[in-house]
This record gives C-alpha cells, structure tokens and sequence, in this order.
C-alpha cells in the first residue's frame, strides 16, 4: 500500500526535477499554459472533451517575459470498447501567427488508444497517439507514448475535496519530409482537487527535453487547468 507520506515524497520529487533540469541548462525556455476543458458524456461509451488554452512565454531568449505565444481549441471523442480500452479521434486548431508573425497556424488530427488499470488505491494508463500537424508549408506525423498514474493524496480513493497526484511520462517521436527524425521526452506532475462532482483543478509543472538526440532544448511549463464535467 503506498502511504501519504510516501506520496508527498514522490510529487515532490517530479515537482523538483524540472526545475532542476531547467536551470541547470542555458538553452531554456518556460511557459505558463492554463487551460479550460468541457467533458461531455453523449452515452454510457462516448465521452467528448472540448477545450480551450493558451500558452505564454514566461522565460525566453535568456530573459523573463509574459508574452502570449499562442492561443488552441480542441475536441476529442472517445469511444469505450471494453472496461479498461478505449479508442479516439480529436481535432486542434493552433492560433500561432496572431502572436509571432515568423510562425504559422496549425491544425492537428489525432487518433488514440488508451488502456487504463485500477487496483485499490491507483489507476495506471498507456496511451498511444498518432498525430498529424498539418501547417502551410509542412505535415509532420507524431507518435506518442504516454505512462500515466492517478492516486488520492489522502485515503485509497479520490473523494470530493480531497487532493489527488497526476504523474506521467511521455516518449515522442516527429518525422517529415523537412525535418530529421526529433525526438522528445516529457515529465508531468500535477495535483488536483475534486471541488465537487463536477468540477475539478489542477496545478503542476511538466519538464520537456526537445531533439534530445541533435541539439537539446530544454522546456519548462506551468500548468493549471479547470475541467468541467457534465
């Protein structure tokens, strides 16, 4: 059984680690991206999520800033096969030339699998994605696999006004016609609180290595999120 104390130590450490990592680097950069999400459950088996966020420059260039550098919408359905698989399709717009007039707009399509276990206290995912970012002058094809847990800070289930911890891992792999194979990993971890039945938030950090295997960049995000669930 994983105790409180034990969980606290754990956050804490995912907390601690990109921001180690991050000012420990030159080739730095950070964000603060909040985000609002609707999840719609149409059926028993088909949920939809719609979301909208932006994302702003909070260390660049070796200075800091608070400079909007974009601003997504998204849906994505997700279909349940059985208890523990599921299946999806989602869309993402990217507003990006608004902001930086060098960069274009984006448009994404994805399609997913995800496989989710619980025991008495956690809830384990593997999800795999596969996307395409279709943007003027290029298509790049994404592929992603993520590692997820879930566990209540407090108790072995996640109760109304009671925290929760987050943590995942990602591997990412971009290739196109105008890039080299780029390689990412990601880190994440975020605490969440169930305010009531319906609505949730949640607040972490997440630490990005970008073409790790060519030239290294080092992402550092703020993260804080409301989900609304209807």
């Amino acid at each position: 059984m994983i105790t409180y104390y034990t969980r606290v130590r754990f956050i804490t450490a995912l907390l601690l680690l990109g921001a180690t990592f991050a000012q420990s680097q030159n080739n730095t950069t950070a964000y603060w991206e909040p985000e609002v999400a609707l999840n719609y459950k149409v059926s028993p088996l088909l949920k939809q999520n719609f979301s909208l966020s932006n994302r702003n420059y909070t260390y660049h260039n070796n200075k800091s800033q608070l400079t909007v550098r974009q601003i997504e919408i998204a849906h994505f359905s997700s279909l349940t096969i059985d208890p523990y698989k599921s299946i999806g399709l989602g869309i993402q717009y990217r507003f990006r030339e608004a902001f930086e007039s060098d960069k274009e707009n984006e448009i994404r399509f994805t399609q997913q699998f995800n496989i989710t276990k619980k025991n008495s206290s956690a809830r384990f995912g593997n999800r795999i994605r596969i996307e395409q970012r279709i943007q003027p002058s290029n298509l790049v094809h994404r592929f992603r696999y993520r590692f997820a847990i879930d566990i209540p800070l407090k108790g072995l289930k996640m109760d109304i006004g009671e925290p929760y911890l987050v943590a995942t891992t990602e591997s990412l792999l971009s290739i196109g016609k105008s890039i080299k194979p780029m390689y990412d990993q990601r880190l994440t971890s975020q605490i969440g609180w169930s305010i009531s039945e319906h609505l949730k938030a949640q607040l972490g950090v997440q630490f990005r290595m970008e073409n790790y295997t060519e030239s290294t960049e080092h992402v550092f995000f703020f993260l804080n999120s409301l989900v609304i669930s209807i």
